[in-house]
């Protein structure tokens, strides 16, 4: 080992095995520690460079968890960094002669990346030179025109041989064969290589030697050795004893760079004081440097220099050649030409896409890392010098933190349903003059988290279904949107719990979980409910789910499914009700009220009368609102005493429906006459609906009530005569009934004023029970056919009123 020391740092050289590895001292960052690495050039793929781990005294895991690579700006990766060891080994074929020519030492350099936190180590790797190329001169032969007269000491400059090696394994000598007539004197240029010269040290005899062959070897210093030759061919001139002189041996001049082809750079002169052809000089490229005919063109005349073709000053930034004058004997001189290339800026920087994360969480709080850029600029000076910028608003920024190492964050809080994705544009510029610049886009998508939930358009629904709808009909949708995406705006619709009549709301309605359709699960009567009003849920489907409620009410709209109902007069199976009209009741004169009902509502409720038919259509009319039946003319003795009306109550509705009444009206003065009149009614409805067992009862009823009828008379006779003459001259006294009354309470066609009636039942031979009721100018007449008995009996009974004025009398009649 040789060991440096210095201030700063300590260097360890491993002259065997080629590898240096150099360690800053403990004072400098670990994110800022250099290793440096030395390998012989044209390894084999995979052979080991060093032990990048141990060197850097990090361990495996670091490595992995921090996502180390090899970040470097060429187009080629040398080697390569293997995680799992922590080793660096040879990615690619590395020829030293391609990657530096003969530059050296020759190196190259990249930087180890480290993520979390990031860390940046440079690598730098030298490749020592093998001896891989032979000296080669760029051509086969050589020929020279000297003159017979050339004196001694005369030189005559040779092309040098190139060898790609460098060091030891680069062109060391020449040697020149046979060497009768001239020795070889080799020469170092400043920037280290070798060209050789003939010098003359035996006179020519053209007339004995014509022409002479000789042959120039190189030979290089490596193990083993390697060599190249080229033949010289000499022709011997008659005397040309002066060769060209130039009149300064170093020319500088600078161009710059990308100059246009045909610039003039610099003008070399050589003179000869010979005279005619032999002291006419030309000028020529040295051989000593074979390539820069390709940068330049070179007047043989005039020794002009010009650019022949673009010149970088990234490639070379200092370019040395030699130049030759030759006269017409073949005598020449050389001089050498050093041209400086000057930067300009040509070069815009370059950005290098470290690492990117797309998509990001938009919940990302602000400072998060989205992306690691590198950014260099090729050019020197201010040239070179970078900055980077973000075009637009966005809630990004970038910062750099290591040199050439942009980190882009961002800037704010990310909200998905405001922007979902972005295009973020970095700038890097130059200080040149004019500034040139790099834009690079990154295109960021933001991924969703669950943070909003389903929202309603409306604070509350309202549908309405008509009555007696069918189970399982759809009645109205309701509908959540989520600004949310994916799962996370996937809404579910639930069906609160709660309680409509003391019943569960699950079963009137129901709810699809996934359209919002809401659906009746029964059917709907509106005389038992007339609205619903539950709420409805909806959820979206995150991991996390959030939710919102709407009411939602359903009004039950009526349908004319009830018949009106008519209260009164009451219709019975076994009792006869009649209205009394005396004959000399007035035009319009009130015989009685039809009371009717509707359970609907609406115009399904309003009722209308109407008189179907009428023993006598010209005597009586119904009123259409109020169903009151009044005459419509005087009543006369014509007037039959039996009227039988037929009143037809309609609702509104469409369709209509409706009920139909028999109202009974007798046309008399007096009791008896319609007491005659009725039982006469009554025998010829039941004669028509039995007539034998009629007979068969009547002829006995009258026996047992002849029999009965005389046994009463002879009692009454004795014990109770005065009692009888009461009750033959009291003019059928009766006993008054009133009747329920009826309020219009809904405004649906009930009485809207008070009656009272006074109500007569009476029956044929059979026992009869006779109720007259009397109010104002109305009478009720209730006929009880199903009573056994005869009129005889009924007067027989002892029940009279002590006082005939009195408002309520029981009569009996025998």
């Amino acid at each position: 080992f040789k060991i440096y020391r210095s201030p700063a740092m300590c260097i360890f050289y491993v002259i065997r095995g080629h590898m240096t590895v150099t360690l800053k001292s403990a004072v400098i960052k670990k994110s800022e520690a250099q290793i440096r690495y030395s390998i012989p050039e044209e390894l084999k793929t995979g052979s080991l460079v060093g032990n990048v781990a141990q060197d850097l005294g990090l361990d495996l895991k670091r490595l992995r968890s921090g996502r180390a690579r090899i970040v470097t700006g060429e187009s080629i990766q040398y080697t390569e960094l293997e995680t799992d060891k922590g080793t660096l080994v040879v990615n690619e074929r590395i020829d030293r002669e391609q990657l530096c020519g003969d530059l050296t030492p020759c190196s190259f350099t990249f930087e180890i990346l480290l993520e979390k936190p990031m860390e940046l180590h440079p690598v730098t790797i030298e490749v020592l030179d093998v001896n891989d190329n032979a000296p080669t001169f760029q051509n086969s032969h050589l020929e020279f025109e000297i003159s017979e007269s050339a004196a001694l000491g005369s030189r005559f400059v040779l092309e040098s041989a190139e060898d790609a090696d460098v060091g030891q394994n680069s062109l060391q000598n020449y040697i020149l064969t046979p060497t009768d007539n001239f020795v070889l004197k080799e020469y170092v240029n400043p920037d280290g290589s070798k060209y050789a010269e003939m010098v003359l040290q035996k006179p020519l005899d053209r007339e004995a030697q014509p022409r002479l062959s000789l042959k120039l070897l190189a030979v290089d210093g490596g193990n083993p050795q390697k060599s190249g030759t080229v033949n010289i061919e000499i022709n011997v001139l008659d005397a040309n004893d002066n060769a060209p002189v130039f009149n300064q041996s170093l020319y500088k001049a600078a161009v710059i760079e990308n100059a246009p082809k045909g610039t003039h750079v610099v003008t070399v002169n050589a003179s000869d004081i010979d005279t005619g052809s032999n002291g006419k000089v030309s000028y020529y490229f040295s051989k000593s440097k074979a390539g820069i005919a390709d940068l330049f063109d070179l007047d043989e005349a005039t020794g002009r220099i010009y650019v022949a073709k673009e010149i970088d000053f990234e490639k070379d930034k200092k370019i040395e050649f030699r130049v030759e004058a030759k006269d017409q004997g073949g005598l020449t001189d050389s001089s050498k030409v050093e041209i400086e290339v000057l930067d300009i800026n040509d070069n815009a920087p370059i950005i290098n896409v470290m690492s990117f994360t797309s998509p990001v969480s938009e919940d990302s709080a602000p400072g998060t890392t989205v992306g690691i850029i590198n950014v260099k600029d090729l050019d020197s000076g201010e040239n070179g010098q970078v900055r980077c910028t973000i075009e637009g608003s966005v809630p990004f920024k970038i910062k750099s933190n290591v040199r050439n190492y942009y980190t882009l964050i961002t800037d704010a809080a990310l909200d998905r349903e405001s922007l979902s994705e972005f295009n973020i544009t970095v700038i890097a510029s130059d200080a040149g003059s004019p500034p040139l610049s790099t834009r690079k886009t990154f295109n960021l998508k933001v991924s969703d988290v669950n943070d909003n939930s389903p929202k309603f358009p409306r604070n509350f629904y309202t549908a309405w279904i008509e009555e007696n709808n069918s189970p399982g009909l759809s009645v109205m949708t309701v509908n959540a949107k989520d600004p949310d995406e994916n799962q996370n705006a996937r809404v579910s619709y639930i069906l609160e719990e709660c309680e409509i009549n003391g019943s569960p709301v699950s079963e009137y309605v129901s709810v699809n979980a996934e359209s919002g359709v809401v659906y009746a699960v029964r059917s709907f009567d509106y005389e038992q409910i007339k609205q619903l009003s539950f709420t409805v849920k909806a959820q979206d489907g995150g991991s996390l789910p959030l939710s919102s409620n709407v009411t939602v009410k359903i009004m039950i709209q009526d349908q004319n499914d009830n018949p009106p109902q008519v209260l009164y007069p009451v219709q019975t199976g076994g009792s006869l009700v009649a209205e009394m009209v005396p004959r000399s009741a007035d035009v319009g004169y009130l015989v009685t009220k039809v009371v009717a009902v509707d359970v609907d509502s609406g115009q399904n409720a309003w009722l209308s009368y109407k008189l179907q038919k009428a023993t006598d259509r010209a005597l009586f009319e119904v009123g259409l609102q109020n169903g009151e039946i009044r005459t419509i003319r005087q009543v006369t003795d014509k007037d039959a005493v039996k009227q039988r009306l037929t009143v037809i109550v309609e609702d509104n509705g469409q369709p209509s429906r409706s009920a139909t009444v028999i109202v009974n009206v007798v046309v008399a003065d007096s009791f008896p006459e319609v007491l005659s009149e009725f039982t006469e009614l009554t025998h010829d409805k039941e004669y028509n609906d039995n007539l034998t067992f009629y007979l068969v009862l009547a002829l006995a009823v009258v026996s047992f009530l002849f029999i009965t009828c005389l046994v009463v008379i002879i009692s009454v006779k004795i014990y109770r005569w005065r009692q009888s003459r009461i009750l033959y001259h009291s003019n059928l006294p009766v006993i008054p009934y009133y009747p329920p009354r009826y309020s219009d309470t809904l405004g649906t066609g009930t009485l809207p004023h008070v009656y009272n009636y006074e109500v007569c039942r009476t029956t044929d031979s059979r026992k009869s029970d006779c109720k007259f009721g009397r109010a104002g100018s109305q009478n009720v007449l209730i006929m009880d056919p199903n009573s056994t008995g005869t009129m005889q009996r009924i007067q027989s009974e002892k029940s009279i009123l002590d006082e005939p004025e009195s408002p309520l009398e029981v009569c009996h009649f025998l």
